[in-house]
C-alpha cells in the first residue's frame, strides 16, 4: 500500500478548532498562520482547553484580510491580518518553559473572547520580533545520528505558540487502531480532531510512525525528533466541549511509556516553503 499524505490541519488560534486542507503551503515554521494566535488569560498566562474546554468551540477562518472567529450564540467577529502605522508593542508570553513575545489584538476581540469563555483574556498575536525555537535537546541528537539522511538539516527551527514543535504527524492507522480497541470495550469511535495533528499519514502500520526517523514529502525531511505525550485534550469532544474518560483510559492501557501516554510524533521540517497536498507520496525513514 502506497503511503501518502492523507489529511492537512493547522490550527490558527492556539487551542481552539482547527482547519482543514487539501493543500497548503507548509514552512519550516509550520502550516500557514498555525498557531500564530494565542488566548492569555487576565494574568497573561496562555490558555488551552486542558483548563478551558470551551476554546474547543471556538472556530477561525482566514481570508486574505482577515482571521474571522465564529462561536455559539455569538455574532462572529474578524481581527485584521494586517496593521498599518508603527509596530505593536511587545507583550511578554510564555509557552511552558519557553518565553516569546506577542502583539495584543484589542479590546472588541478581548471582549468577545470573554464572553464566550466566561473570564476575562485576551488575544496575542506571534510578534514580528519574536524568536521561539523547538527544543535543541531533542533537534540536536536526531541531526547527529542522522546525517546520512539529512545531510544538511539545520539545527534551529522558528515557530510560533504551539506547545513545543511546528508539526505534529499520526498515521491515519494508529487512529484506526485506538477505534478497533475503542469498539471492543464499547465505546464510539472518536475523530481525529481529538489529537490535532499537522499531517495525517495514510499507509502505514499502527503507530509505526513510533519507529520512523522521519519522512520526506515532496523533497523536504520532516525530522520525527520525539514521540507526542498525550494531555486530557483528547478527551474532549471537539464539538461540544464536553469531557469523558475516553479514549483516554484505553490509550493508557496500550500506550504508557516511561515518558507518558504517547501518540503522534512531533517534527520539524529542512528546507525552503513548499506547497504539500493530501494525496502527495511519502517516503518513510526508518529509524534503523
Amino acid at each position: 500500500m502506497p503511503v501518502t499524505v492523507h489529511s492537512l490541519y493547522s490550527y490558527p488560534v492556539k487551542s481552539c478548532a482547527g482547519i482543514a486542507h487539501t493543500q497548503a503551503l507548509v514552512s519550516p515554521a509550520g502550516l500557514p498562520y498555525d498557531r500564530n494566535w494565542v488566548i492569555v488569560d487576565a494574568r497573561g498566562i496562555f490558555m488551552t482547553q486542558r483548563s478551558c474546554a470551551p476554546m474547543a468551540l471556538i472556530q477561525p477562518a482566514l481570508d486574505e484580510e482577515f482571521l474571522h472567529l465564529s462561536a455559539p450564540g455569538l455574532p462572529g467577529i474578524r481581527v485584521p491580518l494586517r496593521h498599518g502605522g508603527a509596530a505593536r508593542e511587545a507583550v511578554a508570553v510564555r509557552i511552558w518553559n519557553s518565553d516569546t513575545l506577542g502583539a495584543d489584538e484589542g479590546d472588541a476581540v478581548a471582549q468577545w473572547l470573554s464572553r464566550h469563555l466566561g473570564q476575562a483574556c485576551r488575544l496575542l498575536r506571534v510578534h514580528s520580533q519574536a524568536r521561539r525555537a523547538a527544543n535543541p535537546e531533542y533537534v540536536g541528537p536526531w541531526i547527529d545520528k542522522h546525517r546520512d539522511w539529512a545531510p544538511d538539516f539545520p539545527a534551529e527551527h522558528q515557530f510560533a505558540f504551539a506547545d513545543g514543535y511546528p508539526f505534529l504527524f499520526i498515521g491515519q492507522a494508529s487512529l484506526d487502531e485506538l477505534n478497533r480497541r475503542l469498539a471492543e470495550r464499547g465505546v464510539a469511535a472518536v475523530p481525529m480532531n481529538r489529537f490535532r495533528p499537522s499531517i495525517v499519514i495514510a499507509g502505514l502500520e499502527p503507530n509505526e510512525e513510533d519507529y520512523l526517523a522521519g519522512v520526506g514529502i515532496g523533497g523536504h525531511h520532516f525530522a520525527f525528533v520525539k514521540r507526542c505525550a498525550r494531555c486530557p485534550i483528547p478527551n474532549i469532544d471537539q464539538n461540544t466541549a464536553v469531557s469523558a474518560d475516553e479514549p483516554g483510559l484505553t490509550l493508557l492501557r496500550y500506550r504508557s511509556f516511561d515518558d507518558g501516554v504517547l501518540f503522534g510524533v512531533n517534527a520539524v521540517m529542512d528546507g525552503a516553503p513548499a506547497t504539500i497536498r493530501v494525496d502527495d507520496a511519502v517516503e518513510p525513514e526508518f529509524d534503523l
